[in-house]
């Protein structure tokens, strides 16, 4: 029997968080599900399956019975990219059921202070006098480092060295010790480096400027509007969950949301606030999905 927004949630509810315990969207999840569990008078279970860039996680969630009692955190990866990229997945992310869109993430491209950028312009007029040779790293293919890198070089008409590192993390030392030119890297991470004088900020992949970066313009305003790039999560179930469980999990995520620890949380990190209706979620998916699979043939990118 499935569950009805009336007698729902009647027991523990789990989220499958498809990347391991301890990062970004694995604590931003573990804060929204403590007040979710405050509003819905049930615990909240948080299931870490990592893996396959979010695939893992995405199929078990494909497979679980669709009453409310089970639902995952969706992302840019697994639901807009992966299916373009991946020869091969075992789920379907037009199946899944959107909830609520948790936060969008802007990326900013970063120079090694010692290199001679200083906007975005220089680096267009060096990668053209010499192709190919200009290094821009990455937290491996397809995640929004690299997708971003891509997508400038296509919008700019260069092309660079991509150079692929296990995570961010090792994308983000290669770039502080010299060992390459340029990364676009997600803002929060970047700012402690920003600030400290490591790295050089020249673009913003924002609609707008950040407030927490207000002297660096956007790439919309440096002639390049095409080079919007965030790296979103929300929240989603599998297919056939009832409308009424979806809607009263979205009211629940819209005042988790609001909380002040998890509001601060966001904002904190230079990154936007979500929010909307599970049908505006549904058309930002679509939309992610449309633009990354274009891209991804456009430039043939794949993952073997």
């Amino acid at each position: 029997m499935q569950a009805q927004a009336t007698d729902y949630p009647a027991k523990p509810i789990t989220i499958i968080v498809p990347f391991a315990a301890g990062g970004n969207t694995d604590v931003k999840t573990r804060l929204v599900a403590l007040q979710l569990s405050k509003l819905l008078g049930q615990p909240v279970i948080i299931d870490n399956k990592p893996g396959a860039s979010g695939n893992i996680g995405m199929e078990l969630l494909a497979k679980a019975p669709a009453d409310g009692y089970t639902i995952g955190m969706g992302s840019f990866g697994p639901l807009a990219v992966n299916p373009s990229i991946y020869p091969k997945i075992n789920f379907d992310p037009k199946g899944m059921v959107p909830i609520y869109l948790l936060e969008k993430s802007p990326l900013v491209l970063v120079t090694p202070a010692d290199r001679p950028f200083r906007a975005v312009k220089d680096v267009v007029a060096a990668a053209k006098q010499k192709p190919g040779v200009l290094s821009i790293a990455n937290a491996g293919p397809g995640g929004a480092h690299h997708l971003s890198a891509e997508l400038f070089e296509q919008s700019a008409g260069v092309e660079m060295l991509g150079v692929p590192y296990k995570g961010g993390g090792p994308a983000s030392t290669a770039l502080l010790a010299g060992q390459v030119d340029l990364m676009f890297e997600q803002t929060g991470a970047a700012l402690p480096s920003i600030q400290a004088g490591k790295i050089r900020p020249l673009a913003v992949t924002s609609p707008k400027r950040l407030s927490s970066l207000p002297d660096v313009p956007t790439f919309t305003e440096l002639g390049f509007p095409q080079v919007q790039v965030s790296n979103w999560m929300g929240y989603v179930a599998p297919r056939g969950t009832p409308k009424s469980v979806i809607d009263k999990l979205s009211g629940a995520f819209v005042q988790a949301a609001a909380h002040s620890e998890v509001k601060d949380r966001i904002l904190s990190q230079s990154n936007e606030l979500g929010g909307g209706t599970p049908a505006d979620f549904a058309a930002f998916i679509d939309a992610e999905s449309q633009k990354w699979s274009r891209l991804v043939k456009e430039r043939n990118i794949r993952i073997e």
